[in-house]
């Protein structure tokens, strides 16, 4: 088989690209682990040996981590000064966990993919799932510190108003129930602002619920309670809003979940659907949010699903037109997208 070495050349150079971008996760882990760029955001531009001296650490190591940073152009370099430095769209990105656009959480996601690999090699051979609860914990903090920033830039001001008159109902009182809650930001966030409303968050994952219970305690949140449970079986009646946040995908049987929601809500009451952005074909998806979405899908989602009753095995990029399908079999008769973000899709269910 000849070879054409142009495009060889180019494939190479991609993945020598993409080496180094999985390389340098490690290092985005440490220096959000160590507080690196929240200093150097907030001191810089500092030599190496200065910054070393800031921050009390070993001096070669924090230089060779600045060159690899500055070399990954997630940090700028004077060399007239030898000095570094953050600019305020790096710092954004790297040195605030609450910018709308942080994203040093998904490494640590991206970490338990790594560790998890050889159940999911297995699982390639057997067929069976791997459960959410069979990851590593780096899973479950990193699905935290990935979708807050989004959850905290979009979910009270633009989210919940775009749902029908759901806004209002919730600033008189609503009765809400949060499904695969997870560490419940999301649930904790709606509890904070609404006050006069009663919130419940419901999860399989017993440890994720006793970390989120851990967390509303701190948070001295008194409207607001969880429970252990499955989205096609957990209980109560009369929600006002109920909402699946980035999980509907990950359900062995999602339209049995949405049976269940469709017996819990209130006559008007509306299931709030957040899902990763997604067009309805292959060819729409083959961007940068689908590839990540999809490497994620392969090593998470897909797995989750496969191993409950049902397998529907959706995966992350479904898409609207499968989700609407899944949503409508569970007796919804009106589906919309209430609005959307560049790595989401809000749906709107109603009776």
């Amino acid at each position: 088989m000849s070879l054409d070495m142009e495009k060889l050349n180019a494939l190479v150079m991609r993945m020598i690209g993409d080496i180094g971008a999985a390389a340098q996760g490690s290092l985005v882990l440490l220096g959000d682990r160590l507080g690196l760029y929240r200093a150097l955001a907030t001191h810089g531009p500092l030599t190496a040996t200065a910054f070393a001296s800031q921050l009390g650490m070993h001096e070669r190591y924090i230089r060779e981590w600045l060159h690899a940073q500055t070399a990954a152009q997630y940090i700028e370099y004077d060399a007239a000064h030898e000095t570094f430095a953050m600019s305020s769209e790096q710092a954004a990105v790297f040195a605030d966990p609450d910018s709308p656009a942080a994203l040093t959480g998904g490494y640590w996601g991206i970490s338990s993919l790594y560790q998890d690999e050889p159940k999911i090699a297995e699982a390639f051979k057997t067929g069976q799932g791997v459960p959410w609860s069979a990851h590593s914990p780096c899973l479950f903090c990193g699905t935290e510190k990935f979708f807050g920033p989004a959850y905290k830039a979009n979910l009270i001001g633009s989210w919940l108003p775009a749902l029908d008159g759901m806004a209002a109902k919730l600033e008189r009182g609503a009765k809400v129930a949060d499904v695969g809650c997870g560490h419940a930001l999301s649930t904790r966030l709606m509890a904070q602002a609404f006050p006069k409303s009663q919130f419940v968050g419901i999860d399989y994952h017993q440890p994720s619920i006793d970390h989120a219970r851990d967390n509303a305690r701190k948070e001295g949140l008194k409207n607001i309670s969880f429970e252990q449970g499955s989205a096609q079986e957990f209980a109560g009646d009369n929600y006002d809003l109920i909402t699946f946040f980035d999980c509907l995908h990950d359900m062995g049987d999602p339209s049995g979940a949405a049976r269940n929601v469709r017996q819990r809500l209130a006559p008007d009451g509306i299931w709030m659907i957040v899902e990763p952005m997604a067009g309805d074909t292959l060819t729409e998806n083959l961007n940068p949010i689908g590839r990540a979405f999809f490497a994620f899908s392969t090593m998470v989602c897909v797995p989750a699903s496969l191993s409950q009753t049902g397998r529907a095995g959706l995966g992350a990029q479904a898409g609207e037109k499968r989700l609407t399908e899944v949503i409508k079999a569970g007796g919804f008769t009106r589906v919309r997208r209430a609005t959307e973000t560049p790595t989401n899709m809000i749906l709107e269910a109603r009776p």
